[in-house]
């Protein structure tokens, strides 16, 4: 074959033979490029439009029946339905029933309540702080009394006759300076902080309703798209209602939650007491030298709350004989346990530490979900039985052999042999450690419920939130890679398994708890953000895990960089991060 590619060679080289005719395919002719292009959906549909038309154009006679679309993925990318498509493309619809699409729903929610919001009350600060469970954000007003019944109401009616108009998300890019200078003008300083340090001279830049804004993702192409809110009054502010994914055109009741509301209250006076009220403000701080004293005082507030339970629950002591641990992936939760353990300790009291996983039951008796996975979230993934077995008996002050659970070969074994007596407390820690049905039998008043989780209220700015699921996700992921052996692909294919799992199992049951722990550190997105990020340019592109990387990535790229040695050696962020100094202390004296 070779040989034969030599001839030709010297035969066109001495003109005999013309080479680049030979080497082209007779079924290969140049032609000139179509006036249209062609879409290929999911299930072998071809749509064909006019070539440079919008997304929208193309699939606005797609009904999926389920929900509504959003978004689409155009050969391997997440793109907004503004997108013109100039080339032949690969294209999977994204809707509201979706992660991506609910995260656009919300974005464009979250403008249009803005835009009315200055539109209505230009004098005041509007501040879109965190999310609550069943669809909503809790909103903060300053600068002026709280919203009345009656302001909130034209507030409400304002967003829809925006709605009504249809008004279009303008899009344009525009250099760095005249945007910060823009937000100055303005008087919105923190936007004007983060855009100080970033990296890019240009940015996207939104328009509608007469408001310019940054945000960070894609929008709907008109407020037509925003027909699912409302707008009720709680405690210190308001929340913005939108639907879940499960019923992505219908709005639930607006929940309770009184202690969580405490909870990311007090997380708000930390953040200014640190003078750290966004994280343009962190990398300020950052960069006037202050890291080390934002990180000491951040975990002298997390050291300080911790004393605080422990002594709430030496004040029960007398009744309290079981200390349950709950909350959702990644929260920090056997740092926590651990820390409270020596808190304890310092009282007089000796704890016990039992993990709720040495109840899993044999693999063969396990659960599996509707993909035939095994479900480790479920309640009945636990041997229940001997559970409530094992826990009356400590609470009896017998003699107990604890399970101890094989994770390789998916089998319960006989663990140690412990007993508890005056002056011991069992602490146990689980996702599960709030629903009632993991003790039916426990007695009133022996038992003590903890809620910890990160519930990070550090925001880009007033109306760009850096959701608390973004904060565990990171923190698993750096966690999974060091100590378990896990690629970012491995970690966010699993997520939304376990996200499920945390609706389902822990976040209904969250204000059961008698207290809750914050566990997000102000400074953890700048001591993760090197970390992470080269984990993420790892996923392969083309996945469907490499969408959410690319979001991840360009979420961490706010955060300026830090050193992480200044971190103590028994924060919650080393369970993740490495090196810490609790990894494997264990309390003695107990069997």
């Amino acid at each position: 074959m070779l040989n034969g590619f030599l001839t030709r060679a010297v035969e066109s080289f001495l003109g005999l033979r013309p080479m680049a005719q030979d080497l082209i395919d007779p079924a290969i002719q140049e032609a000139k490029a179509r006036p249209t292009v062609q879409i290929h959906l999911p299930g072998g549909r071809v749509l064909e439009g006019e070539r440079g038309l919008q997304l929208a154009a193309f699939l606005e006679q797609e009904d999926l029946e389920t929900a509504p679309i959003v978004g689409a993925i155009v050969n391997g990318e997440l793109r907004e339905l503004t997108y013109p498509l100039a080339l032949e493309s690969e294209v999977r619809p994204v809707t509201m029933a979706e992660e991506d699409g609910m995260r656009i729903y919300r974005r464009s929610l979250t403008f249009l309540l803005a835009a009315a919001f200055e539109a209505l009350f230009p004098e005041a600060r509007l501040d879109v702080e965190h999310s609550v469970a069943h669809g909503g954000y809790h909103c903060h007003v300053s600068g002026r009394p709280q919203l009345k019944t009656a302001e909130l109401a034209t507030l409400e009616s304002r967003m829809w006759e925006m709605v009504d108009q249809d008004l279009p998300f303008a899009k344009t890019q525009v250099e760095l300076p005249d945007t910060i200078e823009y937000f100055e003008s303005k008087g919105f300083i923190d936007k004007a902080r983060l855009l100080s340090h970033r990296r890019k001279p240009h940015m996207i830049i939104y328009e509608m309703g007469g408001l310019r804004d940054y945000h960070h993702g894609y929008m709907v192409p008109t407020t037509g798209y925003l027909r699912w809110f409302a707008l009720t009054a709680t405690e210190h502010g308001f929340t913005l209602q939108f639907p879940i994914r499960s019923t992505p055109t219908e709005l639930l009741p607006p929940p309770q939650y009184p202690k969580l509301l405490l909870t990311f209250g007090q997380y708000g006076d930390w953040i200014q007491t640190l003078g750290v009220s966004s994280v343009g403000a962190l990398n300020d701080a950052g960069q006037a030298g202050r890291m080390r004293e934002i990180i000491l005082v951040s975990e002298a507030l997390h050291e300080h709350r911790i004393a605080e339970i422990a002594a709430q629950i030496q004040e029960k002591r007398d009744g309290v004989r079981l200390v349950l641990v709950a909350g959702p992936s990644a929260s920090g939760k056997t740092t926590f346990a651990k820390r409270l353990s020596i808190q304890l300790l310092a009282l007089g009291i000796s704890p016990l530490p039992i993990g709720l996983d040495n109840f899993f039951v044999d693999r063969e008796k396990t659960p599996r979900d509707e993909n035939g996975e095994y479900d480790y979230e479920r309640l009945d993934a636990l041997d229940l039985d001997r559970l409530n077995h094992d826990m009356r008996k400590l609470a009896a002050g017998e003699r107990v052999q604890l399970p101890e659970y094989d994770f390789i070969e998916g089998v319960q074994r006989d663990g140690e042999v412990v007993q508890i007596s005056e002056g011991h407390i069992v602490i146990l820690e689980g996702i599960h450690g709030l629903n009632p049905d993991l003790l039916p039998e426990l007695p009133e008043g022996q038992g003590f419920r903890i809620y910890a989780s990160a519930l990070t209220q550090l925001n880009l700015d007033r109306y760009n939130r850096v959701s608390t699921t973004d904060t565990r996700l990171v923190r698993r992921l750096v966690r999974d890679a060091r100590h378990r052996g896990k690629s970012a692909a491995d970690t966010i294919s699993r997520w939304e398994s376990v996200r499920l799992g945390e609706r389902l199992y822990i976040l209904p049951y969250q204000e059961n708890a008698d207290v809750m722990f914050n566990s997000s550190l102000v400074y953890e997105g700048a001591a993760l953000a090197p970390l992470a990020e080269p984990l993420l340019r790892q996923v392969k592109f083309g996945t469907p895990e490499h969408v959410e990387a690319k979001r991840l990535l360009s979420l961490l790229e706010w955060f300026l960089p830090i050193d992480d040695s200044p971190i103590p050696d028994n924060s919650i962020l080393r369970e993740f991060i490495g090196g810490s100094i609790l990894r494997d202390f264990t309390v003695g004296g107990t069997s």
